[in-house]
């Protein structure tokens, strides 16, 4: 029996190269095995109750069923070792804390009956019928929503959230502009404005005298525009479209040469070639005075308050107080030759006044004679009738030469300098500066006749407004700001609304076809 042993061992050893028949399986096998198994056991209604239930007794008829045959016909998960379970166990998941759903409308806060009426308008036509109208119902939500402030096309229908309370008294949040602004909108611009190139009414005006150092047209605060025709004054009411005459003359050989009406009154003034001032009341178109003085016709005239300046052939300028008998109060007698531009500053500081002489000279308001000039300027190469004061900036002062010169120049009357000068190519016979916007007109002769419309302090050039056929000779600007009255050598006054403010605008302009002509001294006589 020792060399069976023997033999026995000898095979055992010839065989250790070999897979290990009794050895325990791979864990990756293990794996395998297990998932055969998951993949292979029946559901919760399996039929398994029959292998692991107690068998009936059997009869001695039947024959026993080896356990084989019973494992054959259903499947059988065997029983696991605590390792394995451990191995295919699953871990639990951690219940999450409910919270609910966020959005869950705030009842407190929410109008019901608004959100109802929204949810049945929507489903209804746009165009309310006079049925509904009628309505009792419609009619007592509508004026619910109006009585709390809501409107019914803009309510909500639910409301999530509440207002925040109100702020404690006593308590102030610096940090408030950090939740109570609103998005920031871009830099607001401003609209374009369109200038109309065409006149918005022409008016013929016969007889109109083509003289260069003469002043025959202005606009009172009462919306009446004043010419001098001839020898004869004439009133157009601009609301009503009436003409009426003011005065005449009694000799066909005399004539008037400047008008000015007073600021806030009904009050103007008339020079005369006989070189006498009249005054006249518009409103009764009665005459109040004739105060003479002057050696030569008066062509320049110009209001400060009571005190009216005027301005002669003979070079001389007076002061007249209304006021008194003695009106003749002050001479200023720099000028050479004649003047023909005459303003006092809004601010009623300096006088200005320019001549023939091509000087401009820059006076104080003192009332007396033999008064020297504040500034003499004598930049212009040419007669200076343009002469006006800018509105918003009362030390501003523009000035415009004449055909030899054509140059507007600007002065600081601070200092006295001079602080630009343009060429405008062309005499310059009128200037006016906005009140609405920050731009002047210039009204020109030669070789154009146009009016020139600049932006300051630029002065880069807005439009060229052409229409007359000869120099453009006064212009007077309406009480408003917006309209430009121009009167030519060609016996036109035309109106041009160029200054018009775009926030006051209601309508649009008028095209080129609606402009009207009428005949001044045909509807007089």
């Amino acid at each position: 029996m020792s060399h069976f042993n023997f033999e026995k061992t000898v095979n055992e050893l010839t065989r250790l190269d070999g897979p290990l028949q009794k050895a325990p399986l791979m864990r990756w096998q293990r794996k395998a095995k297990e998932a055969d198994l998951r993949l292979t056991m029946p559901s919760a209604s399996g039929d398994i109750s029959c292998v692991l239930s107690p068998s009936k007794p059997r009869s001695a008829k039947t024959p026993a069923t080896p356990l084989s045959a019973k494992l054959s016909c259903h499947t059988f998960t065997p029983c696991k070792t605590p390792k394995s379970a451990a191995l295919t166990k699953t871990p639990r998941k951690t219940p999450m804390k409910s919270y609910g759903d966020r959005f869950i409308p705030n009842r407190s806060t929410t109008n019901f009956e608004m959100g109802h009426y929204a949810l049945t308008r929507k489903k209804e036509s746009t165009v309310v019928n006079e049925e509904d109208d009628e309505s009792d119902v419609y009619q007592q939500l509508l004026n619910s929503a109006l009585t709390n402030g809501v409107d019914p096309n803009k309510a909500k229908i639910l409301s999530y959230k509440g207002k925040a309370p109100p702020q404690a008294e006593g308590i102030s949040n610096n940090l408030k502009v950090l939740y109570s602004s609103v998005k920031c909108s871009g830099p607001k611009v401003n609209p374009t404005r369109q200038v109309p190139k065409v006149p918005e009414r022409i008016l013929d005006a016969p007889d109109l005298r083509d003289d260069y150092y003469l002043n025959l047209l202005d606009w009172s605060h009462r919306n009446l525009l004043l010419v001098a025709l001839g020898n004869a004054v004439y009133l157009w009411n601009a609301t009503e479209g009436s003409i009426s005459q003011l005065c005449e003359l009694p000799y066909a050989d005399d004539y008037f040469s400047s008008i000015r009406c007073i600021e806030k009154g009904d009050y103007v003034a008339l020079g005369t070639s006989s070189g006498s001032v009249m005054l006249f009341d518009i409103g009764t178109e009665k005459h109040i005075r004739t105060m003479s003085g002057h050696a030569a016709r008066v062509g320049a005239l110009d209001w400060n308050t009571f005190i009216l300046s005027s301005g002669s052939r003979c070079g001389a300028i007076h002061h007249h107080d209304v006021r008194v008998a003695e009106h003749h109060v002050g001479t200023l007698s720099s000028h050479t030759q004649e003047v023909c531009g005459l303003k006092w500053s809004p601010d009623k500081r300096y006088l200005a006044s320019g001549a023939n002489d091509n000087m401009l000279y820059i006076w104080n308001a003192t009332l007396g004679h033999d008064i020297k000039p504040l500034y003499s300027l004598s930049e212009h190469q040419s007669s200076v009738k343009a002469i006006s004061w800018c509105s918003w900036q009362p030390s501003l002062l523009a000035s415009g030469g004449g055909l030899a010169d054509r140059y507007i120049r600007f002065w600081n009357m601070s200092t006295g300098t001079c602080l630009n000068a343009v060429n405008t190519h062309s005499q310059v016979c009128s200037i006016l500066w906005s009140k609405e916007h920050r731009e002047l007109i210039s009204g020109h002769g030669y070789s154009q006749n146009q009016l020139s419309l600049w932006k300051y302090p630029s002065m880069s050039k807005v439009a060229d407004l052409m229409g007359h056929s000869a120099r453009i000779l006064y212009m007077a600007l309406s009480p408003d700001g917006t309209t430009v009255a121009s009167a030519g050598a060609d016996e036109t006054i035309r109106l041009w609304k160029c200054f018009e403010n775009i926030k006051q605008a209601k309508a649009p302009a008028k095209t080129s076809g609606e402009t009207s002509t009428l005949s001044i001294l045909k509807k007089i006589r």
